[in-house]
């Protein structure tokens, strides 16, 4: 059984995976954690994702972290095929894999039974050169006109994601949505475990943890990271844009600060939205402190 952790940044769903992965050890079961947050695949790329340190992952294997360099782009079916690999050898070993993260398509691609739609190179690069020419607003109204509730969901300003939409109704002439997953059939048996946080105590939680990262060195880090060389979505990443903002000159400490404080509320929103779809979730107050043994009672009755 394939064991997910998922919620909001800061809600707690790294302790939660270590907690329970001690309890399955404790109980003589080895566990073993699996990443699914898009940022902690990059090598470097540590405060700004709030990355468990491995000296902090109590001998714990953990797998999928700083397996992408920061100038790669991080690629959904990539992650899909080494995730579902990494489990199905987590569970030839004899070991419970737990799969943790807040990137919703991360995670849905890898429990779900998500099919890719097809990529052609000769299309993309058509539509890339259309962006840059004619812009995000126009590629909107095309997308509009035969996908409106792709354009709705993406918006008129993801660039990358209105040419992938245009790629895959062009292709396949169906609606870019059609290849994504019911969110019904999971790709193996699998429990899902959701942690939720009172709004108004995950808020000042969120404004706190970037304030930390600052005092923590990220516009050092970020700094190292821009003398190596930062692809598109590394360098585009929350808190990291920020800091590389502020090490132009084109935003002060504080209003680097607090816009990263703004885009994190933000995405946290977003991520509820998304988890909140997951039907056959079990969702558990991330402060219980009876939260590991209600995560293994629901386990043992799911199992």
């Amino acid at each position: 059984m394939l064991v997910v952790i998922v919620g909001a940044t800061g809600t707690g769903k790294s302790a939660l995976s270590l907690d329970l992965a001690d309890r399955f050890c404790s109980e003589g079961q080895a566990a073993e954690i699996v990443n699914a947050d898009a940022m902690q695949l990059y090598r470097g790329m540590d405060i700004g994702t709030a990355k468990l340190p491995v000296d902090e992952r109590r001998g714990i294997p953990h797998h999928l972290f700083d397996v992408l360099d920061p100038r790669d782009e991080a690629s959904v079916s990539a992650f899909q095929a080494d995730a579902r690999g990494t489990i199905a050898g987590i569970l030839d070993r004899g070991a419970v894999p737990i799969l943790v993260g807040g990137s919703g398509l991360y995670v849905s691609s890898v429990v779900y039974d998500f099919q890719f739609p097809p990529t052609d190179p000769v299309v993309r690069e058509r539509l890339e050169h259309e962006l840059l020419d004619r812009g995000p607003g126009l590629l909107y109204r095309d997308l509009r006109a035969v996908d409106e509730d792709a354009a709705a969901a993406i918006g008129p300003h993801n660039g990358r994601r209105l040419v992938r939409a245009l790629e895959v109704v062009e292709l396949t002439g169906r609606p870019f949505g059609s290849g994504l997953p019911a969110e019904s059939d999971y790709w193996m048996p699998t429990t899902s475990l959701g942690l939720t946080t009172p709004r108004d105590i995950l808020v000042p939680r969120l404004d706190d943890r970037v304030a930390g990262m600052w005092s923590d060195g990220l516009v050092d880090e970020a700094r190292a990271l821009e003398t190596i060389g930062l692809g598109v979505t590394a360098s585009r990443a929350i808190g990291y844009a920020q800091a590389l903002g502020q090490i132009r000159g084109d935003l002060t400490e504080a209003e680097a600060i607090e816009q990263t404080r703004v885009l994190t509320r933000k995405y946290a929103r977003r991520q509820v939205g998304w988890f909140r779809r997951y039907p056959q979730t079990v969702w558990l107050d991330s402060d219980d402190p009876d939260r590991v043994s209600s995560a293994r009672r629901i386990l043992l009755d799911h199992a």
